[in-house]
C-alpha cells in the first residue's frame, strides 16, 4: 500500500480550508498578525502542495499596524463558483477583540486578488460561503445566540444570503445550530455543503486546544431544522490523552476527488519534550467514507495518523525548494513573512546584491510594532539554520542578528550589538515574559559574523564563528519551550528570522544577510 505522511503542511498553517476546481485542489491557512495574509497552495494529489502565493499580499489588502500577535486574519475559508474564486476570513482588529468579516475575489488563485469587501452585519468568527445549486449564495459564520448564551462560549452557527452584486449580506437571518456537545463551547469554523439531498454542516467544538474537535449535523432544507449525527464527535483526540504523537485535532473541511473518495483537511499539533507544539498548529488530511448518510473519518481507526494511505490520484510533486536561499533572487522567497504590514523602505535585494539588506528601524520585534524583521517558519522538532551578516553597530540601541520568535515576549536572539565602552558584541538574549536575561555574550573584532542555532528537540545550542566554518560555542543546552503557545500563550507557532533594529532611535545603519540556510537534523 502506498502511503504519505502526514502533516501535509508542517509548521505554523492552521485553519485549513480547500476547494476543487477539476483536477485542481487549493488550500488556504491563517496568518494572524503576518504579512503577507493568507497562503495559497496548489495541489493535483492532495499529498504534495506548491505555494502560489498569498491572498492578502498589498497593504490595501490588510492593514495590520498595531495588531497584537495572535490578532489579525482567522480561519479563511476558500470556495471557487463560476469561474470566481472567493477567499473569506475574519480580521480580529485589536486587542480590544473588535472583528470585522470580508471577502476577496480573484479569477487566477495565483492573484491578483480584489481589494476586501466588508460585510456589514456580520458578528463573530471564522465565516464560510455557501454556492447553492439555484446560483444564489450563503454565508456562515458563528455568534452569540439572539436568546443570549446559555453557559459561558456558547456560541451558535448562523446563515444570510450574500448578494453577489452588492457584496452584502441581505435578507433575514437564520439561527442554523448550536453544536453536538452541549456546554463543550465554542462552536465556531463551520462550512455549509449539499451532498445527496442533505445539507451537511461542519464545525469545530471545544476550542483550539486539546479538546478541539470536529461535529456533523445535516437537514433536508437549507434553513433547518438540523438534526445531529448520533456519532459525534466524529473526529478528535481528546480521547487520547496529552501525551499522543498528535493533538488538538479539530477545525476540518472536506473535498471529494474527482475519483469519488473523501478527504477531509484538518488542524492538529505534534507535541515533542513534554505538551509542547512549538511548530503551533498544523495541516494534516485524512480519509472518510460515508456510512447512512454520515462520515466515519478514517474508517477503523476513527483518528488521524502520521502516516496513512495514499488517495486514489496519481503522484503529482512539485521542484523542491532549496535549503538555503542566497537571496540572489530579484523577489523574497513565498516562505518569508513579516510581522505586520511592511511599513517604510527598510528592506532590499538589490542594494547589495546576494545580500538582503534590512536597515534598522526604531520599530522593535518586542512590540506590536513592524520591525525591521523578515522570519519563516520552523517546521520541524529538530533544525539547523545558519546565515551570514555583516553589520557594524553604532551605539549600544542597534542590534542585528537571528531570532527565534513566538511572540514580543518570547523568543531567543542571538544579537551583535555594542556595550556600554563601544565594542561590539555578541550576545544571547532570552526574553520570557517580557523579562530579558543575557545567556551568553563575547566580544567580536570582525565586521562580517556567521551565526547558527541548532535545535535538538526542546534543547538549543548557540554558535558563531568570525572566520568561515570556524565555529565556536557561545550557549549550550537551552531551554526552548518557551517558544510554544503552551508557556507563551495565543495561537500562532515558531518563527525563525533576520531582524535589524535601533530599539526607539533613529539610524541610518544597516546590516547586509549574505544567506539564510535552514534544513531538518537527523537525531539519530
Amino acid at each position: 500500500m502506498s502511503t504519505f505522511r502526514n502533516p501535509i503542511l508542517p509548521g505554523f498553517y492552521p485553519d485549513p480550508s480547500i476547494c476543487r476546481v477539476g483536477e485542481d485542489y487549493y488550500m488556504v491557512t491563517s496568518t494572524f498578525e503576518y504579512y503577507p495574509g493568507v497562503p495559497i497552495f496548489h495541489s493535483k494529489d492532495l499529498v504534495h502542495w506548491q505555494q502560489l502565493g498569498h491572498v492578502l499580499d498589498r497593504p490595501s489588502q490588510l492593514n495590520l499596524d498595531g495588531t497584537p500577535c495572535s490578532k489579525g486574519i482567522y480561519a479563511p475559508t476558500i470556495r471557487y463558483a463560476n469561474g470566481v474564486f472567493y477567499m473569506i476570513t475574519t480580521f480580529v482588529v485589536s486587542a480590544t477583540g473588535e472583528r470585522r468579516n470580508f471577502f476577496v475575489t480573484a479569477e487566477n488563485p495565483a492573484g491578483p486578488w480584489s481589494d476586501p469587501f466588508w460585510l456589514q452585519g456580520a458578528p463573530g468568527i471564522d465565516p464560510s460561503l455557501f454556492f447553492h445549486e439555484d446560483g444564489k449564495a450563503y454565508y456562515t459564520g458563528n455568534r452569540m445566540p439572539p436568546a443570549g448564551q446559555q453557559y459561558q462560549k456558547h456560541m451558535e452557527i448562523w446563515l444570510q444570503e450574500l448578494d453577489l452584486e452588492t457584496k452584502q449580506l441581505i435578507g433575514p437571518t437564520f439561527s442554523l445550530w448550536d453544536g453536538a456537545l452541549k456546554g463543550i463551547h465554542a462552536q465556531e469554523g463551520p462550512h455549509l455543503y449539499r451532498i445527496n439531498g442533505y445539507y451537511y454542516l461542519i464545525i469545530a467544538e471545544g476550542g483550539t486546544g486539546h479538546t478541539h474537535s470536529v461535529t456533523i449535523a445535516r437537514s433536508e432544507t437549507l434553513t433547518g431544522p438540523y438534526e445531529v449525527g448520533k456519532t459525534n464527535p466524529i473526529l478528535t483526540h481528546r480521547h487520547l490523552g496529552q501525551a499522543y504523537g498528535i493533538v488538538n485535532v479539530g477545525h476540518a473541511d472536506i473535498v471529494e476527488t474527482q475519483n469519488g473518495e473523501w478527504w477531509m483537511v484538518c488542524l492538529a499539533s505534534r507535541p515533542y519534550g513534554g505538551h509542547y507544539r512549538n511548530m503551533g498548529r498544523e495541516t494534516f488530511l485524512v480519509p472518510f467514507i460515508w456510512e447512512e448518510g454520515w462520515p466515519v473519518v478514517n474508517p477503523g481507526k476513527g483518528i488521524v495518523e502520521l502516516e496513512l494511505r495514499r488517495p486514489d490520484l496519481p503522484q503529482h510533486r512539485w521542484s523542491s525548494k532549496p535549503a538555503c536561499d542566497h537571496f540572489d533572487a530579484p523577489e523574497l522567497d513565498q516562505r518569508w513573512s513579516f510581522l505586520r504590514t511592511p511599513r517604510g523602505d527598510f528592506w532590499s535585494l538589490r542594494e547589495r546584491p546576494g545580500h538582503l539588506r534590512l536597515r534598522l528601524k526604531p520599530d522593535s520585534i518586542t512590540k506590536y510594532e513592524n520591525p525591521s524583521f523578515v522570519g519563516r517558519r520552523q517546521q520541524h522538532f529538530s533544525f539547523a539554520v545558519r546565515t551570514s551578516v555583516a553589520f557594524t553597530p553604532g551605539s549600544p540601541h542597534e542590534a542585528a542578528g537571528l531570532v527565534l520568535l513566538q511572540n514580543n515576549d518570547f523568543q531567543f536572539r542571538l544579537e551583535i550589538t555594542m556595550n556600554e565602552i563601544g565594542q561590539a558584541i555578541l550576545r544571547l538574549v532570552r526574553r520570557e515574559n517580557g523579562i530579558e536575561a543575557v545567556l551568553a555574550t563575547c566580544n567580536l573584532h570582525a565586521d562580517r559574523v556567521y551565526l547558527k542555532v541548532e535545535a535538538l528537540e526542546q534543547s538549543l545550542r548557540f554558535d558563531y564563528a568570525e572566520i568561515a566554518e570556524d565555529w565556536a560555542l557561545l550557549c549550550d543546552h537551552v531551554d526552548a519551550t518557551i517558544l510554544s503557545a503552551d508557556k507563551a500563550g495565543g495561537f500562532v507557532g515558531a518563527y525563525i528570522g533576520l531582524f535589524a533594529e535601533s530599539n526607539g532611535e533613529q539610524s541610518n545603519n544597516h546590516a547586509d544577510f549574505d544567506y539564510f540556510e535552514y534544513v531538518e537534523l537527523d537525531t539519530n
